[in-house]
């Protein structure tokens, strides 16, 4: 049966190729990419509500703190348990990170496992009350919808890349019922560089997404009927820029500790119970932590401003303004721990959610607190508004899809150019302390982002060292002469030589010209074994090296050739320049193609 329907399959792609260009079929792709990412973007949201309603509704309130404890611990387990019964052998990968490392090293390659891997875990940690965000799970699964349709139907690297980026543009879109934010989002996060044609396959997506979900789950993220804004109040969102992009600096940070935290935790289960009781504890202490938070900031932005104290452990004083701005404090810190024990403990989310929930926190203790100085009257729902923006920008290191994204949720269009300056200043700051995103990190560090302000490192990076490797060398052993293998230095067409002991050990090498003066009696040795012979290479080359420490090497020793050896010194073959040189040219073409 499944063969049978591959070759239907290729028989409709044969014809396809003949009728459609590939440029036109681009098109269709992306109706289809973003049909499909609003239906799995409404899925994602309706799973997620339906968990939670099923979860708290009909709970006598004075159960719930209990509840509070178990109910994340039970979301965050049966997420890893999901991953080792139906993912053997794999890790569930979660976040931003994965898609751009899959543009970067895997050819825009990524699983179909996890078009519903990543909805069936996200729905299950953020409906349990995990503090994480549905957003970047559901721009994972639009990706993977993508980058399989382009493979289903044989396209090219840069076709599959653009349907790949017209997915996650299409779950950003049906997340927030936001389609200038999800294009802007591809864009800016993962096509980096791109020209104007690409706009049309990712509006198309993003705006059916947009629809799709609409019609599926109309309920809008945020209500709010945004004011215009004050020059007289314009420096205190300067100062909130500040606070927010320091802020973002500190999580950015605090994300990494947490993850070294984890990473010492060998034990799957083990992390499950650290994490999931300590989630537990803080939402006992702060409940907005429960879930996504998206509700706490829809209370701030309705002007119900004592509501996140109202059902805590210190509601008797809620009518305390400063307890409420301590509070809010306090919660906002304990947000960015509980979001990232979330999702380093085996949780399914992003930190796309969290960033919004802390950018609205930091706006509305920043304004409440001033206003309560009696020295200005702020428009507190603004500043939310403006932090939740500051937020986004500074730490996903992308300022236009926060301006857009929060224009268009809550209808702030009037709010445009405070948007505009909290997130550019905020942006500012995190990237002069840090160089790369919260996203991108981790990538940079290995080697593995494609940055077009280098375009050499770049093309490196995209190089696999295994594609480039030459084995056809001629093997000689360290207790052989150059008269017993007279012959075979002759007809090798390589003018080097590895010497290899029996368990495939590199001794050392030797070059033609010196074997064709001693076979020539110009030198003394022709009764000497190659293990005398050997001379020491000026460098090897480890197997899993990137190929820009290669090149380094390379010129800093001035060679054209180097052994590859593996972690055991075990002979592998050469790699020469001429082989980089080759592989460079044959990827700078397709890179020159990526978004023509």
């Amino acid at each position: 049966m499944r063969e049978r329907l591959i070759q239907k399959l290729e028989q409709i792609n044969k014809w396809r190729m003949q009728k459609i260009s590939n440029r036109n079929f681009l098109i269709v792709c992306a109706f289809l990419v973003g049909i499909v990412g609003g239906l799995a973007a409404a899925l994602l949201k309706g799973m997620t509500h339906f968990i939670a309603a099923l979860l708290q509704d009909d709970i006598e309130w004075h159960f719930k703190y209990s509840l509070y404890l178990i109910f994340p611990l039970v979301g965050i387990f049966l997420s890893v348990l999901y991953v080792r019964k139906f993912m053997p052998g794999k890790k569930m990968e979660h976040g931003i990170t994965p898609i751009i490392y899959a543009i970067s090293r895997k050819s825009s390659r990524i699983s179909p496992k996890n078009i519903y891997s990543q909805i069936i875990t996200a729905a299950i940690t953020v409906g349990s009350g995990g503090s994480s965000g549905l957003e970047a799970p559901i721009a994972f699964s639009g990706s993977a919808i993508g980058s399989n349709i382009g493979r289903l139907f044989g396209l090219s690297y840069k076709e599959v890349t653009m349907l790949l980026a017209c997915g996650a543009a299409a779950g950003i879109s049906g997340a927030f019922n936001s389609p200038i934010a999800g294009m802007i989002f591809a864009i800016e996060i993962l096509l980096t560089e791109f020209s104007i044609p690409a706009f049309i396959p990712l509006l198309i997506s993003s705006a059916l997404a947009a629809v799709i979900s609409r019609i599926l789950y109309s309920e809008p993220l945020f209500h709010t009927a945004a004011t215009d804004w004050e020059v007289k109040s314009i420096f205190f969102y300067i100062l909130l820029a500040g606070l927010v992009g320091l802020y973002s600096v500190y999580f950015s940070k605090i994300s990494n500790v947490v993850k070294n935290w984890f990473a010492n935790i060998k034990n799957p289960y083990n992390k499950v119970w650290f994490s999931g009781i300590s989630l537990g504890i803080m939402i006992f202490l702060f409940p907005a932590l429960y879930g996504e938070g998206y509700i706490t900031i829809q209370q701030m932005l309705d002007g119900h401003f004592n509501a996140i104290v109202k059902n805590s452990l210190f509601a008797e004083y809620r009518e305390l303004a400063w307890v409420v701005v301590c509070y809010t404090v306090l919660t906002l810190f304990a947000k960015s721990f509980a979001s990232l024990f979330t999702i380093n403990g085996g949780g399914n989310g992003g930190v796309f959610g969290p960033s919004l929930v802390m950018g609205g926190l930091i706006g509305f203790a920043f304004a409440f607190g001033v206003n309560q100085t009696g020295f200005i009257q702020l428009n507190v729902p603004n500043f939310v508004m403006a932090g939740m923006a500051g937020a986004l920008a500074g730490i996903m290191h992308a300022p236009l899809t926060s301006i857009f994204l929060i224009a268009e949720i809550t209808g702030g269009y009037t709010l445009m150019v405070p948007l505009m300056l909290v997130s550019s200043i905020s942006y500012l700051i995190n990237r002069g302390v840090m160089k790369h995103s919260i996203y991108t990190k981790v990538l940079a560090e290995s080697g593995d982002l494609i940055s077009y302000e280098d375009k050499d490192r770049t093309v490196l990076s995209m190089m696999k060292l295994r594609y480039v490797l030459e084995t056809n060398f001629v093997v000689l052993r360290p207790t052989e002469t150059p008269l017993d293998r007279q012959s075979d230095i002759i007809h090798s067409k390589r003018n080097i030589f590895p010497i290899v002991d029996e368990k495939g050990k590199l001794v050392g090498i030797i070059y033609s010209e010196r074997l064709f003066s001693i076979l020539l009696g110009e030198e003394d040795g022709r009764d000497k074994t190659f293990a005398v012979l050997a001379q020491k290479p000026n460098d090897i080359i480890l197997e899993n090296e990137h190929m820009d420490v290669v090149m380094s090497k390379m010129n800093k020793e001035d060679v054209w050739i180097l052994p590859v050896v593996n972690g055991d010194d075990h002979y592998l073959g050469f790699i020469s320049k001429s082989s980089v040189f080759n592989k460079y040219r044959s990827l700078l073409i397709r890179q020159g193609q990526y978004l023509e």
